[in-house]
């Protein structure tokens, strides 16, 4: 791959985002409703590749519920106030209601209480009662702790979510989370990452994830690229994973990992060039956020807004747009690719000639950074 000089004793790999790069239209079109968007991942079936990322912002148990009543998943944040708090709403409320200059280290204050294990059992337990596939998520800090009461409560998908995952983490003061040895364990399906380079998605892989969470420090309410000059461009990293993803396959003898990208997700033309990329699925937080129906209320944060020792996000006004089914199903009111994502998805396919998300992965790309006028 061809690499540019930063300078005489530095050499980098071009990478490129998601902006930079576009899908080309083939010889063949279709009908859109003759077009499928439909995901499985082990034996769980959905009506869209949606997944909702575990951010208090975008996921209650109310709207887990409802994300999956409208055909994708709703992951909810084990380590967020939903467990932390009887009552979250009020803490929510104080939450939208904060000045950007207190809202860091208030939300450092609120995210301090304990986390409750009966809490964590009743939030599931009133998601499992919907009907819908039950989805948790923990960081790799809180797993070892936590996971034998999320496994009790009972979950249909465990996601292991941090700004970055190796399946070689080293400490010297604790002792870290083996990664093969747990999910070995574990009798429910583990979405582990973020990644962004194709060695670490596949030594994920090969810890038997179902699936790997792709990107890092690319998210809208992430400053991770400003604090620690991380940051993964996410057509290159999409990419680079579904290529681990095509090795591994062959590797394991037929085992597919499912590759979800992560971050970098505003409009639903980032939505249908992760896929073309190689995704299939797509983890949103901010595009979902703008819905009337979910907690954030118009406001949107992540667990990196309110670490206790180096924040590294914000709690940011997005707006709201309409309802979470507005969002992903129209009708859209919008010109900006940030309502009826599911529509734009299908009519993309569609222009282009696929029928469902596998043939899609093929489509061509081209690098044509876009240039707003």
């Amino acid at each position: 791959m061809t690499e540019v000089e930063i300078g005489v004793s530095k050499r980098a790999r071009r990478a490129y985002a998601f902006d930079d790069i576009a899908i080309v239209p083939s010889r063949r079109t279709r009908d859109p409703r003759d077009v499928s968007v439909g995901w499985s991942i082990d034996a769980f079936q959905f009506e869209s590749p949606v997944i909702a990322a575990p951010m208090d912002s975008v996921v209650s148990p109310a709207t887990a519920i409802r994300i999956g009543q409208l055909g994708g998943l709703g992951v909810l944040d084990l380590e967020g106030v939903w467990t932390r708090y009887d009552d979250p709403e009020q803490v929510l409320a104080e939450i939208r209601e904060l000045s950007d200059d207190d809202s860091v280290a208030r939300m450092q204050e609120i995210y301090s209480e304990p986390i409750k294990p009966e809490l964590v059992r009743d939030r599931l337990a009133e998601i499992r009662a919907a009907g819908v596939t039950v989805a948790g998520a923990l960081s790799p800090q809180r797993t070892q702790d936590l996971y034998q009461t999320v496994v009790d409560a009972g979950v249909d998908l465990f996601v292991i979510r941090g700004t970055t995952v190796s399946a070689e983490h080293v400490s010297k003061s604790s002792e870290p989370l083996n990664l093969k040895k747990f999910i070995y364990e574990l009798d429910v399906p583990v979405i582990v990452g973020g990644a962004s380079t194709y060695t670490a998605a596949l030594h994920l892989m090969r810890t038997g994830a179902a699936g790997v969470l792709v990107g890092f420090g690319g998210g809208a309410a992430s400053t991770t690229r400003a604090s620690l000059g991380i940051h993964a461009p996410m057509a290159s990293a999409v990419a680079d994973v579904a290529g681990a993803r095509r090795d591994y396959l062959d590797e394991s003898g037929g085992r597919y990992v499912h590759v979800i990208a992560d971050g970098g997700l505003g409009t639903s033309g980032d939505l249908v060039k992760a896929i073309a990329c190689g995704a299939d699925a797509v983890m949103l937080g901010a595009a979902l956020a703008r819905a009337d129906d979910v907690p954030g209320g118009g406001y949107h944060w992540g667990a990196e807004a309110h670490h206790p020792e180096l924040p590294r996000g914000r709690r940011m006004q997005v707006g709201t747009i309409g309802s979470l089914e507005k969002i992903l199903y129209g009708p859209a009111t919008t010109v900006d690719g940030t309502s009826n994502i599911m529509g734009a998805l299908r009519r993309s396919m569609a222009t282009t000639g696929y029928s469902d998300l596998k043939e899609f992965q093929r489509v061509e790309v081209v690098v044509a950074p876009y240039q707003p006028h």
